[in-house]
């Protein structure tokens, strides 16, 4: 009887492997998953591709709103598990600081630039480098719109007018937040007004504005207009705590146009993140297979199959 049960129960989990159906599944307190966002629309596009997956795959995602440093705060107090948005190296103080209670988990998005801008007409009238701004003060009203309060960026874009870098040490950094200075840039425009404020991409303004980004910032913004990459990061020990969330997170990598379409979704079509994702997800669905490799439900299943069911994709 011992000999039949143990070949009844090898040939089970044989036909269980065969099938591919024998995965592992992370423990239930690993169902929620909190992510923090700083109210940037790119990452509002990638928690929501994120959000959109793990829902289908049985978890419960938890976006909450908070400024960069509170957000590394929160996973150092293990009260966020999940960051999409490490811009380096704009962010690499952070990481200096907190590195003790983090995991990088790698990099998610190459290619994304960020440092100050004009509109193309300013560019035309001889601004292309920020040693030109000081050139047309009265045209810019010594004024230079970053993102919102405690972002690193405002603070090297401070750090330049207190050193009287390019002579702008009587220039102004005026903080708002992403919507607030693309409403700015927009009303600029409209009157071919000179403005110049941080840029980035991915973002919709790429495609929607005609617009030019400075050289000259390499010294606060680093090379090729401040050429950057997105990092994953999580509070420490939570991928071997959620070893399943954190094989989905490891294979999430997003792309410029892919970033600047759910943006786009975002902000001109005014979808919520979640439905913006799922929507591109519909239309793009060879993406999963990437994303879901080595991937399963909460319980265990694979994770494709439970994907591309909830979506409606075939």
């Amino acid at each position: 009887m011992k000999t039949f049960n143990k070949t009844l129960t090898a040939a089970v989990m044989s036909t269980l492997m065969l099938g591919g159906v024998a995965h592992a599944s992370d423990p239930a307190e690993c169902k929620e998953v909190r992510l923090t966002d700083p109210g940037w629309t790119d990452i509002n596009s990638t928690n929501g591709v994120a959000s959109v997956l793990l829902n289908s795959l049985g978890y419960a995602p938890r976006v909450q709103t908070l400024a960069v440093p509170i957000g590394f705060e929160g996973m150092k107090n293990n009260e966020i598990d999940i960051f999409l948005g490490n811009w380096m190296p704009a962010q690499q103080k952070f990481i200096d600081k907190y590195k003790d209670d983090l995991d990088i988990v790698g990099v998610n998005l190459e290619g994304a630039k960020f440092t100050l801008a004009v509109p193309a007409y300013a560019y035309e009238a001889g601004v292309h480098d920020f040693a030109d701004l000081a050139r047309f003060p009265e045209q810019f009203d010594k004024r230079i719109y970053g993102i919102e309060a405690g972002a690193p960026a405002n603070q090297l874009l401070q750090n330049m007018v207190d050193a009287n870098d390019f002579e702008l040490g009587d220039w102004r950094v005026v903080e708002s937040g992403e919507q607030g200075v693309m409403a700015q840039v927009r009303r600029a425009v409209k009157r071919e007004e000179f403005i110049v404020f941080l840029g980035w991409e991915p973002h919709p303004m790429n495609t929607n504005l005609e617009m030019n980004y400075l050289t000259g910032g390499d010294k606060y913004f680093g090379p090729n207009f401040g050429g950057a990459e997105v990092q994953t990061v999580t509070r420490s020990g939570y991928a071997a705590k959620c070893a399943n969330v954190g094989k989905l997170l490891s294979n999430l990598k997003f792309t410029l146009t892919m970033e600047n379409q759910i943006m786009g979704l975002i902000l001109d079509e005014r979808m919520d993140p979640v439905l913006a994702a799922r929507n591109w997800i519909q239309k793009h669905p060879a993406a999963l297979d990437a994303w879901l490799d080595g991937v399963t439900t909460l319980n265990g299943e694979p994770g494709l199959a439970a994907v591309k069911g909830s979506l409606d994709i075939n």
